[in-house]
Order: C-alpha cells, then structure tokens, then sequence
C-alpha cells in the first residue's frame, strides 16, 4: 500500500524535455537588427541636421521662388538690351562700312578734280600784263543794286607762297540821268594760294549802273599796284 500512496507521484511527461516550456522572450538578434536601425536613422538625422543643407521654411521657399523669378525677369531684359545692342552695333558697323565707300569714292573724285583743275589752269589764257599773280579772268554783272562778280587770280609757279593782299574794284559807270561816274570799292582782303576764285558781290550806289571795272591788286600793307586789269560789264 505505500508503494500507491506515495505523496511524489509520478506523473506523466508528454516530452522527453519535462512537462513544462520555458518563456521565450525577443530574439537577440532581433533586438540587434533593430537597435542598428534606430542607431543608424538617428545618425542620419543628426548629420542631415548638422551637416547637411538647412531645410527651409515656407516664407523662405516663396522668397527664393519670387527671387527665381526677378532673376529671370532681369536675365530676360538683359538679354533683350543685349540684341538691342548687338542690333545697333551692327547697324553702325555697316554705316561706318558706306560712310568708308562714300570717303574714299570722296578722295577719289578729288583728286581727279584736282587733275582736271590743273589741266584747266594750263589751258587759261595769261593775263595781259604778264605779272604773278596775275587775273587770267573775270566776269562782271549788275543784280539788284549789287556788282556780282567772279575772278580767277593765278601765280605763274605752284610752289610760290600764298600772296596776301587787298583786291580793288574801280567801276566806271552812269546814273539814269546820263551823268557818269567812277567809284571805288571798298578793298576786298585776298590770300592766295597757287590759284584762287574770287566771288562775291558788292553795293553800288542807288540807281548807279556798272558799264566798266578795272581790278587792282595789292600786296598787304603796300600802295603798289602788282596786278590790274579792266573789263566791261554786259548790259
């Protein structure tokens, strides 16, 4: 009977491991895995933060847009003065190019002005009295109460120095009650070169009619006549 009522029973073990299971608690591993995870996003936050560019807030972001668009507003204005001013540098370079044509076609007519020129003082009949300068033509007219007049003065040498003196004009004439007169001019001041056209025109006194001229040339500060000459006035 002792060997049935025995206070430690056997009792019988569904295992072979014993007839209870331990509580399993998170695997290391686990804990690790996710351990690493927080560490690691925490590092990426704190680098972000420290080191990384400065998140910016939204008056900020409208700021830097609104700047977006002035520069781009200015960049677009800047490039439209930019064409403007290519367009006119353009503009200029090719009226520099004609004004360069029209300049050297200029020179170009002169000198061959200059040829004729010398071909037509050549052919000009001297003047009468054979002095230099001498007045190898004159042309005279009566217009409105004045004495036109045209005059070519020339020095026998090209490379005489300019004579400067006074021209004189002594014009025989007559009012309309027939009475003659001879007036003289004022002088006119002459610096001539190698030739020289004298033009122009002078007063003649009130209804005074101009019928003859005779041309005195002087030297500056002289009262010697170096060269004279007389023509006619056509009626």
């Amino acid at each position: 009977m002792a060997l049935f009522s025995s206070r430690n029973s056997n009792v019988f073990q569904p295992t072979a491991y014993g007839g209870r299971r331990r509580r399993r608690g998170i695997p290391r591993w686990l804990v690790l895995i996710l351990t690493g995870v927080v560490v690691g996003a925490g590092g990426v936050l704190f680098l972000q933060k420290s080191y990384g560019p400065t998140r910016l807030t939204v008056e900020q972001s409208e700021q830097l847009h609104q700047d977006l668009n002035s520069a781009n507003i200015d960049k677009q204005r800047l490039q439209s003065q930019l064409n403007q001013t290519t367009h006119n540098l353009n503009e200029t370079r090719s009226a520099l190019e004609n004004r360069t044509k029209q300049l050297q076609q200029t020179r170009d007519d002169s000198a061959k002005e200059r040829e004729d020129i010398q071909l037509f003082l050549g052919a000009m009949p001297p003047d009468p009295r054979g002095t230099s300068p001498g007045i190898h033509a004159a042309d005279f007219s009566n217009e409105s109460g004045q004495l036109a007049y045209q005059i070519l003065v020339m020095q026998d040498k090209a490379d005489s120095p300019n004579f400067e003196g006074n021209m004189e004009f002594v014009v025989a004439g007559r009012y309309p009650s027939g009475k003659t007169a001879n007036i003289t001019l004022d002088p006119i001041p002459v610096d001539i070169p190698r030739y020289d056209f004298v033009r122009g025109s002078a007063p003649l006194p009130e209804a005074f009619t101009a019928r003859e001229v005779t041309i005195r040339i002087r030297p500056k500060d002289s009262d010697k006549v170096a060269a004279t000459r007389t023509i006619r006035v056509p009626r």
